[in-house]
């Protein structure tokens, strides 16, 4: 085979693998989250409160999404709780309290303070004025996108006022 025609056939088998690559599903929230490996706690809750599917519909959705170190600063015993079937209603009420309806990104809250609607039912303080703060959780890293919205990385677990 002559140098050209190798070529050729090489370059031939590359496009197609280079355009499949390119044309690759784009990963929604829970993939997003569960291949960043810093959300592994995270992942573990949305699968024991059933919320998978929800947060792989087409949304959009904004989910405040709180790291494994966040999980860890709850006292002690509280995520093992938490993880009980029997807890499971506490749970999706916990991490839809995380979840907006709508995809917000940052520059949409950029120097406001607002008090939004969660998915839960109830509002969660938001308060862009500085850094951005959700409650009491600053947000660490924020418009992390996904095919069915945006993820803002926050350092504490918020919950939902009784």
């Amino acid at each position: 085979m002559t140098l050209v025609k190798k070529a050729l056939a090489t370059a031939i088998v590359a496009v197609p693998l280079a355009l499949t690559a390119g044309m690759a599903k784009a990963k929604d929230i829970v993939d997003v989250a569960a291949s960043a490996g810093s959300f592994n706690t995270l992942v573990a809750a949305v699968k024991a409160a059933d919320l998978v599917e929800t947060l792989k519909s087409k949304g959009p959705f904004t989910v405040f999404a709180p790291t494994d170190e966040a999980f860890a600063k709850l006292p002690a015993g509280t995520l093992d709780s938490l993880l009980k079937p029997e807890n499971k209603a506490k749970l999706r009420a916990i991490l839809t309290y995380h979840v907006l309806s709508g995809k917000v990104m940052s520059s949409d809250i950029a120097g406001k303070k607002l008090s939004v609607p969660t998915v839960e039912g109830t509002k969660v303080k938001v308060d862009a004025t500085k850094s951005v703060m959700v409650d009491n959780a600053k947000v660490i890293k924020a418009d992390i996108e996904a095919s069915n919205g945006v993820i803002h990385v926050i350092d504490t677990v918020i919950l939902p006022k009784d």
